[in-house]
């Protein structure tokens, strides 16, 4: 089953993207498979913020873990919404989420 995922992009566009729930895949492979700007330059080991967006919708949402909070507590732009792509797994629950990338 595929998900739908509204993503906004570093310019202000909005982007409808497909998302299979199958694949074990996560929200920056996502980005990266639709070629939007997401460097996801530690490969999804919660290393990096290259992968920062901001959920602005009201999905319920895997509770953050140690990695991630630590990384968001180095990163730059954070907000209260901010999660890390790679940490967020694609799952049937976050159809019509709506997230928008962080700045660079």
């Amino acid at each position: 089953m595929d998900v739908t995922i509204k993503i906004t992009d570093r310019e202000g566009v909005v982007h409808d993207v497909q998302a299979p729930t199958d694949m074990a895949m996560n929200l920056m492979e996502v980005c990266k498979a639709y070629e939007l700007p997401v460097e996801g330059t530690c490969g999804g080991m919660a290393m990096c913020a290259s992968c920062q967006c901001y959920v602005t919708s009201s999905h319920e949402l895997p509770e953050m873990g140690q990695d991630e909070d630590l990384m968001l507590a180095e990163a730059f732009h954070v907000e209260d919404n901010s999660r890390l792509g790679c940490q967020i797994p694609i799952t049937p629950e976050l159809d019509g989420l709506e997230v928008t990338l962080a700045p660079e």
